[in-house]
């Protein structure tokens, strides 16, 4: 990255990516939630009147990261996860029949499935914030 946009940029891009990450990781800790991994995308603003870095695309979402309860973390097992690894599971299954190696369309998703990966979703929100979603 530093050949290809300068020491300069990839080291503010280092310092951003730290921040955003500790900030984070700090309040995900201190609600039982790991941040096991996750991504941030960067961009720059078009116009020459703006300048430097900008933060695009969703962040810290199940979608983007990997949350985990920390109660449930121990070391070299398997954690459950508050992301669409459920979902990604269940299709790579038998239970889905899918050949997700061929070029077979992904199967419809059973309403079980969408609601178990929901609820993952709205139990991560809830810890993450303290706020109740369906109210």
């Amino acid at each position: 990255m530093v050949e290809l946009l300068g020491y300069e940029v990839a080291d503010e891009l280092r310092e951003a990516t730290m921040a955003l990450y500790t900030t984070a990781a700090e309040i995900a800790a201190s609600r039982g939630i790991i941040i096991a991994d996750t991504k941030f995308e960067f961009g720059r603003r078009a116009e020459p009147t703006h300048e430097g870095i900008i933060l695009g695309d969703e962040v810290l979402t199940p979608d983007s990261s990997r949350f985990w309860p920390a109660a449930q973390w121990e070391v070299g097992k398997a954690t459950p996860s508050f992301d669409k690894q459920y979902l990604r599971d269940w299709l790579r299954s038998d239970a889905s029949g899918w050949d997700h190696a061929g070029i077979q369309a992904p199967p419809e998703l059973p309403e079980e499935i969408v609601a178990a990966t929901r609820q993952r979703y709205l139990d991560a929100f809830e810890m993450l914030t303290g706020a109740n979603p369906e109210l």
